[in-house]
C-alpha cells in the first residue's frame, strides 16, 4: 500500500474567485496555488494564507522529512 499526502490529490483541487486589486478583474486561484498573474493587467494576487497540514499535522515532520521541515520551517539545511 501506497501513502500519498490527501493534499497532493488532483481530483480534491478547489478554486476560488479573486478582484485583482489593480484592475478589478476576476481572477482564479486554485487550491494548488499560492499567485497567479492577472490575465488583463499582469498584476501578481496572492491566495490568501491558510493554514496547511505543517500547521496542524502530528505527522507532518516524518512525512516531510527531517531536511524539509527544516527548510520548510525556517530552520535552514544542516546538508554538508
Amino acid at each position: 500500500m501506497t501513502f500519498q499526502c490527501p493534499g497532493q490529490d488532483m481530483r480534491k483541487l478547489r478554486v476560488e474567485l479573486y478582484k485583482c486589486p489593480n484592475c478589478s478583474a476576476e481572477v482564479e486561484i486554485f487550491s494548488d496555488e499560492m499567485r497567479v498573474k492577472c490575465r488583463k493587467c499582469g498584476e501578481i494576487i496572492y491566495r490568501e494564507q491558510t493554514p496547511s497540514c505543517l500547521d496542524w499535522c502530528a505527522s507532518a515532520r516524518q512525512c516531510l522529512g527531517e531536511e524539509r521541515w527544516q527548510a520548510v520551517r525556517g530552520g535552514g539545511s544542516n546538508a554538508t
